[in-house]
């Protein structure tokens, strides 16, 4: 009982630091740059480096914490079968986009910083940050509906 309490609380605060931080730089860090608010790349560098580190260890995070929950509390039959279990499945599918999403947004952040241009590929990854934005808020949505047996009450 303690370990699952422990997993579902790492689970829960990782996927809010990954949602929000995807969130932050999606609203309000990206229109910044796009509309002239910086004046040196250095600032969105860190930044995108900082949120490409805290994805990839949230998605890992994430990962381990989510399989073992998923392997305490489904058998193959309910993970397929049943309405949380298909839940965790939609979980798991928006899991690998939001972690794809951030890297692609991340990619093309960095090609363009590198040749010291700011707003241009602010611009370029302001459409992929806002999809993995709404993703994230998607998997918080979806997590919210496990947690409270929401769909199983239907």
């Amino acid at each position: 009982m303690v370990d699952s309490f422990l997993s579902q609380t790492v689970h829960l605060i990782f996927a809010a630091v990954w949602a929000g931080s995807v969130c932050f730089v999606a609203f309000a860090v990206l229109p910044l740059a796009r509309d002239g608010q910086f004046n040196a790349t250095a600032p969105l560098e860190a930044i995108s480096s900082k949120l490409t580190t805290i994805s990839r260890v949230s998605a890992l995070v994430l990962f381990l914490t989510g399989g073992h929950l998923a392997g305490t509390r489904y058998t193959a039959d309910s993970l397929f079968g049943s309405p949380n279990g298909q839940l965790v499945l939609v979980m798991l599918a928006l899991w690998a986009a939001l972690a794809a999403l951030v890297e692609i947004g991340a990619k093309r952040l960095q090609s363009g910083l590198n040749g010291k241009k700011l707003r241009e590929p602010a611009n370029d990854a302001l459409g992929v940050y806002r999809v993995a934005a709404v993703v994230s808020i998607a998997l918080l949505v979806v997590a919210g509906a496990i947690t409270s047996n929401v769909v199983g009450r239907l």
